[in-house]
């Protein structure tokens, strides 16, 4: 496939194509990951640059060991942020044109990988898309809303409190370009990522309108609820449509999660206002609704996980692999009618495993667990309330 890509690279007339972890909603859980399909590397952080003579991998500390065990036969692996993509670049004879996909890319992240040691061109048809044929054959979920027992806030008093900051700053419009949130904003959740409920959309408030951007198809049980009724709908394919309707001098955009892709469209009509969207800070401070919830979360799974350490330290007959741990705690939880389901992979290592930073146990590397290891395990649930993260190291004999 990477020779494929390298005949499209030679189409477009450019040095070398770019290939970044996140999709346009700039989440580890990307669909369709390229990274994993143009390099066999499956972290959720990482950024290729394939060249026409050689091909390049940068993962960050977490992943160095398990990408030269998925990848390091292909690519040269380089560890962030001891050495940055800029800094092997610069060291090419030639100064390079690299295509990217602007839908992938902020302004921030292009300049802190590259900085102007090479041409950069943006790229509309995404090169990697050409080569696989990526189709969707997940079912359609559709978003839905929470209730005021569990957000502890309503969707008007949330969007009044933006207003009042946008009104301060005399901010004409706001991208909210971030989908968690959207998702916090209005009080919604989806599930459009496999281990957390964000739902993918972003939306544009201007003069207290709401614009939403989803795939309609999703919008169905938020779009009939009573307050949801002044807000307008769209795909995400209006997006140009919408923004030439609009009003006013400015928009404001969050600068590290707008692509350039969106931004280049604001930007044909509006003054940009590159800023840190507001929400972040707002939902930062909880209420004390959200934090009586944080609290119940612990607290109900940690019953489940005292089940299961008491279960795997008292186990008689010790025949167990990483994979059976994992699924035994798993079930332990499912018990509470509450539990949506883990909040991210488990990580169950045995041994040397346990020193595999972010590892999977799977086929080929599910070890048996034995009575003289050390036994890590790292996870968490997602409540309809909370979520949770929690690792314990465990012993079976004296350590």
């Amino acid at each position: 496939m990477i020779s494929l890509l390298k005949k499209l690279i030679e189409n477009e007339n450019i040095d070398g194509y770019v290939v970044p972890k996140n999709d346009e909603f700039f989440s580890e859980y990307s669909y369709p990951n390229r990274l994993k399909s143009i390099s066999n590397f499956s972290g959720s952080a990482g950024l290729a640059i394939i060249l026409k003579d050689k091909n390049l991998l940068f993962v960050d500390g977490r992943y160095t060991l398990q990408a030269h065990i998925e990848c390091g036969k292909n690519f040269k692996i380089f560890e962030i942020p001891k050495i940055r993509p800029f800094e092997v670049i610069k060291k090419i004879k030639y100064k390079p044109t690299l295509g990217f996909d602007p839908k992938l890319f902020t302004e921030i992240s292009l300049k802190s990988n590259f900085r102007d040691v090479c041409n950069l061109v943006p790229i509309n048809n995404n090169l990697i898309d050409e080569i696989f044929n990526f189709k969707n054959n997940h079912k359609i979920k559709k978003f839905y809303c929470l209730k005021k027992n569990i957000t502890g806030e309503t969707i008007s008093s949330k969007l009044n409190r933006l207003s009042s900051i946008l009104k301060k700053k005399k901010i004409n419009n706001i991208f909210i370009s971030a989908p968690e949130n959207c998702a916090w904003l209005l009080n919604i959740r989806g599930f459009d990522n496999p281990n957390s409920p964000i739902p993918n959309c972003q939306i544009i408030i201007s003069n207290k309108q709401v614009y939403f951007f989803s795939d309609v198809k999703k919008i169905n049980k938020i779009k009939n609820s009573i307050n949801y009724k002044k807000i307008k709908f769209y795909e995400f394919k209006e997006f140009p449509k919408v923004i030439n309707n609009l009003k006013g001098k400015n928009f404001s955009i969050d600068r590290n999660s707008c692509s350039i892709f969106n931004k280049s469209i604001i930007l044909s009509k509006f003054n940009i206002l590159n800023d840190i969207d507001p929400c972040y800070s707002l939902k930062a401070i909880k209420n004390k609704t959200e934090i009586k919830n944080m609290i119940k979360a612990h607290i109900e799974d940690g019953a489940a996980l005292t089940k299961f350490l008491y279960w795997i330290k008292n186990k008689k007959k010790f025949n167990l692999t990483e994979v059976d741990a994992e699924k035994k705690l798993e079930n332990f939880r499912k018990k509470n009618l509450n539990f949506l389901y883990p909040s991210f992979n488990t990580i169950a290592g045995s041994g040397p495993n346990g020193a595999i930073i972010h590892y999977r146990a799977n086929k080929n590397s599910n070890r048996k667990i034995k009575k003289k290891d050390i036994f890590l395990c790292d996870s968490g649930g997602q409540y309809k309330y909370g979520t949770t993260d929690v690792t314990r190291t465990i012993c079976f004999s004296k350590p």
